[in-house]
C-alpha cells in the first residue's frame, strides 16, 4: 500500500468517525484489513473498551480457515465476532468499513455478521 492510499484511507476513516461512535447499548463494529489477515472489534467508545474481537489469527478458528481464500476466511470472522458478540449480550452495532470500500472482504464481514444475528 502506498503512502498515498494509505493517507486516503485514513482521511476516509477520519470522516466516517466523526459521524459514527459506539455506546454501551449500539457498541460499534470496526474492520480492520491488512494485506493477509482480517481483524474485527466491537468497541464501546464511551468507555474505550474492546468488548469482543476476532481475527484470522486466532488459533481457534485455525481449522475451520485451513484452505479457504481471503474472502471466505473474511466471512469465518464475521459469524465467529457475531457469535462472540450475542454470547455478550450486543444484539445491534454500528458498523466501522474503517475508511475500506463497502466490497470484498469488508462486505463478506458485514454480511457473515447480519447472518450470525447482529443487526446494523
Amino acid at each position: 500500500m502506498s503512502a498515498k492510499s494509505r493517507e486516503s484511507r485514513k482521511r476516509r476513516h477520519r470522516r466516517v468517525r466523526a459521524k459514527i461512535a459506539g455506546t454501551a447499548r449500539r457498541p460499534r463494529l470496526n474492520v480492520f484489513r491488512s494485506l493477509d489477515n482480517i481483524y474485527v472489534q466491537v468497541i464501546d467508545d464511551e468507555t474505550g473498551h474492546t468488548m469482543v474481537s476476532a481475527s484470522t489469527l486466532e488459533s481457534e478458528l485455525s481449522s475451520e480457515l485451513n484452505g479457504k481464500d481471503k474472502k471466505a476466511q473474511a466471512s469465518v470472522v464475521g459469524k465467529a465476532v457475531a457469535e462472540r458478540a450475542l454470547e455478550a449480550g450486543i444484539t445491534e452495532v454500528v458498523f466501522d468499513r474503517g475508511g475500506y470500500p463497502y466490497h470484498g472482504r469488508v462486505k463478506a464481514v458485514a454480511e457473515a455478521a447480519r447472518e450470525g444475528g447482529l443487526k446494523f
